[in-house]
């Protein structure tokens, strides 16, 4: 049961009106901090990463599917794993339909992980998704974005996630990193988010942040609450 006060039309437009303005505010400093973030420096990637997919080993330029910007979802998903993450699921259903207008706009998005090519694929099939997920097993790729890590790392029992070292929560994390790539063919690093970083890219959370219960989050505090991968609801629920 909500507690909200039930008032007159002219006292409620009078409230919306008051917060109207404190979102005009954020509206503008989210343009002010996407401004920044496009502003950071880069890092020239000199590595040569590989990947395995469905069409042989690529690289990471080709990843780049003739277009100069790449979003890299990695997406939770070790080698041992039956099923991919359902965090990095619940985002990954919010891909297909923008990644139509990603394509045209000149950005191309994959997801990454470890899991081997044939698992990764038998989980995509399952859950429907269109876009591209290679694996990027026996490549240093997950460790040099700080979003897997070896038993020698948790051996130390402190792990680099987040721009900040801390205890170690799992072997596979997630997170998103952004690429560019110049006319010359170089590649750099622009950008990466880890952990709550990620939410700006979930749809279903805006829409929910609109409602009068919110996400409603009130065990764990986060989705784990209440997603599951999109073909495990109940539909009694």
């Amino acid at each position: 049961m909500q507690n909200n006060r039930v008032v007159s039309r002219e006292e409620w437009t009078a409230a919306r009106q008051a917060l109207l303005v404190k979102e005009k505010e954020f509206t503008r400093l989210r343009d002010q901090l996407s401004a920044e973030r496009r502003a950071l420096p880069w890092v020239k990637v000199e590595k040569t990463y590989t990947f395995d997919a469905p069409e042989g080993r690529v690289t990471l330029a080709d990843l780049f599917d003739g277009r100069s910007q790449l979003l890299v979802k990695h997406f939770m998903f070790g080698p041992e794993w039956e099923q991919g993450c359902v965090g990095c699921s619940f985002g990954a259903d919010h891909v297909d339909g923008a990644r139509v207008h990603l394509e045209h706009h000149d950005v191309s998005y994959v997801s990454v992980s470890r899991a081997p090519l044939a698992r990764i694929e038998a989980f995509k099939r399952r859950m429907g998704w269109g876009f591209k997920w290679v694996s990027s097993f026996g490549s240093d790729f997950n460790y040099d974005f700080h979003v897997s890590f070896t038993p020698e790392d948790f051996a130390k029992g402190q792990v680099y996630y987040n721009y900040e070292w801390q205890a170690p929560r799992g072997d596979e994390m997630s997170g998103m990193s952004v690429f560019y790539r110049d006319a010359a063919g170089d590649i750099f690093h622009t950008y990466s988010w880890y952990a709550r970083g990620g939410e700006m890219t979930l749809g279903t959370y805006s829409f929910l942040d609109l409602t009068p219960k919110g996400r409603d989050e009130t065990i764990n505090g986060n989705l784990t609450d209440w997603v599951r991968h999109h073909d495990r609801y109940d539909n009694a629920d």
